[in-house]
């Protein structure tokens, strides 16, 4: 009896570590996906920020500000801030067709983004996934509002 306690023991031993092992990588994959996601963003901002600053000389200063802020995870509330103030002004005013074209790229590239933060919250925030630590020590993603 002892030895198919010990069988059994060790396929369930085997089956969580195999499921752990999985999805540690699946997180890792969805991180990926979300740097990439998130790299994407902040290069479809500094466009279309580099645009207004071309085109719009009245908005000049707010897409500059916006320039200067860093495409680092940590600045994306302060990016979505300053993306919603230079967003503010451009709906007030008629632009031209590119930074109509660059923001349509922005609203994707947001979707985008915040789809792979759904995803990666998804399966971190799992209780399993929580308690033996498959996420590491990597804060959660934030999401970027583009209505803020």
């Amino acid at each position: 009896m002892n030895v198919y306690l010990a069988i059994v023991l060790a396929v369930v031993v085997t089956m969580l570590a195999a499921w752990a092992y999985f999805t540690a990588q699946r997180l890792n994959r969805l991180h990926i996906r979300t740097d990439s996601a998130l790299a994407q963003l902040m290069s479809a901002l500094d466009r279309r920020d580099a645009l207004v600053a071309a085109l719009e000389p009245g908005l000049r200063e707010l897409a500059q500000t916006s320039l200067s802020i860093p495409g680092a995870p940590e600045f994306v509330e302060a990016k979505a801030k300053a993306d919603s103030d230079l967003k503010t002004q451009l709906q007030t005013r008629p632009v031209a067709a590119d930074i109509i074209d660059a923001s349509a790229r922005l609203e994707l590239a947001a979707r985008f983004y915040n789809d792979a933060v759904t995803s990666t919250r998804a399966l971190r925030t799992r209780p399993l996934v929580r308690f033996l630590h498959l996420g590491g020590t990597v804060q959660l993603p934030r999401y970027f509002d583009v209505n803020e």
